[in-house]
């Protein structure tokens, strides 16, 4: 089946497992390296962005799977495009702040919350649409 799936939904479902992946190895880092090392408010923005990234990560896998059966409709590949780009900013924002210790990085986490929550109401409308056919 993965050979007959479009390049595009491939590069996502791949995209997905490595966004999973990093996640489970990102949390084990916090918990286990960076504790000593963080403080706690520190510590629990990085386990944040861990769980958020684990969450949305089964998400876009979800939507790519689910997608490729529907290559007509546009809604999916934008959830697809939204949930990436949520976990890049959001969580990659709270690891970077968390790091580095400059809390400004913090400003772009909103940016990610929001591209979250877009991919959320375009896989509403992608389903939505679904239904009407």
């Amino acid at each position: 089946m993965f050979a007959t799936m479009s390049k595009t939904y491939q590069r996502y479902l791949l995209c997905a497992t490595i966004l999973a992946g990093l996640s489970v190895a990102l949390g084990a880092f916090g918990a286990h390296t960076l504790r000593p090392v963080l403080t706690p408010r520190m510590l629990a923005a990085f386990a944040t962005g861990s769980e958020y990234q684990m969450t949305h990560s089964l998400a876009l896998l979800a939507t790519a799977w689910i997608g490729h059966y529907y290559p007509n409709n546009p809604w999916f590949m934008r959830a697809m495009k939204l949930f990436t780009a949520g976990i890049l900013l959001f969580s990659g924002s709270l690891y970077i702040m968390s790091l580095s210790g400059i809390n400004q990085f913090g400003m772009i986490t909103p940016l990610g919350g929001i591209c979250m929550l877009s991919a959320w109401i375009c896989l509403t409308f992608a389903f939505y649409t679904m239904s009407k056919h």
